[in-house]
């Protein structure tokens, strides 16, 4: 690691870019290397350049931030990353862990515990909140006393949401890079798995369970 830790990052917002890089100017041993606002462009940016951290958001067009981590993982398996996201713990945190992150911090935290992560990260630790470290231990635990979203894959968990938001087969199969068939399959995959009938069950169920994003 260089003197003063490189930081990465990558969020389709200009303006929480250039607010990550006001409160990370503020400290000595931090700099801001590079910013992508999307998860193709985050890509390019790892392969050309050094860096110590990756700041990287989960919700990005041209390749979501969870696809994203793992190729960055796969590529990068010793480089930290850190996922900032506007979408609650229980939402994403344990899924992007699992796939390789060092830490997952929502965008409502604190400037000073988001220096405190980076710091932790680059040093080769895992950041990582009272809250998520309980959802990690409930991970752990037999399938069968999850709730049904929990089972299902990536993939699957990220058509879901756009489900539950009310957005069509079309609109999802733009964001995600997909074909509208292949879409249209996971939608039947998920209620097989989670034994519902139709779109509208599925709507309803991520509504109750507050995945609309």
């Amino acid at each position: 690691m260089s003197e003063k830790i490189l930081v990465l990052i990558a969020d389709d917002h200009a303006i929480v870019r250039q607010g990550l890089k006001q409160i990370l100017s503020d400290t000595e041993d931090m700099v801001v290397a590079g910013e992508a606002d999307d998860g193709a462009a985050a890509l390019h940016l790892a392969r050309s350049q050094s860096w110590d951290v990756f700041l990287l958001d989960v919700t990005m067009p041209n390749r979501n931030g969870i696809d994203t981590l793992k190729q960055l993982k796969k590529e990068y398996p010793r480089q930290p990353v850190l996922i900032l996201s506007m979408h609650p713990e229980e939402h994403y945190a344990v899924r992007a862990i699992k796939s390789g992150a060092a830490g997952y911090l929502t965008k409502q935290s604190a400037p000073e515990l988001l220096v405190t992560a980076i710091r932790q990260v680059a040093a080769g630790r895992r950041f990582i909140s009272p809250t998520l470290a309980e959802q990690l231990a409930n991970a752990l635990a037999d399938d069968s006393d999850k709730p049904p979203h929990e089972r299902v894959s990536d993939r699957e968990y990220q058509v879901l949401v756009r489900i539950a938001s009310g957005k069509t087969l079309t609109q999802i199969a733009e964001e995600l890079n997909l074909s509208a068939k292949t879409v249209s399959e996971y939608r039947k995959r998920l209620l097989e798995k989670m034994r519902l009938d139709t779109t509208a069950d599925l709507i309803r169920y991520g509504i109750e369970h507050s995945l609309v994003q």
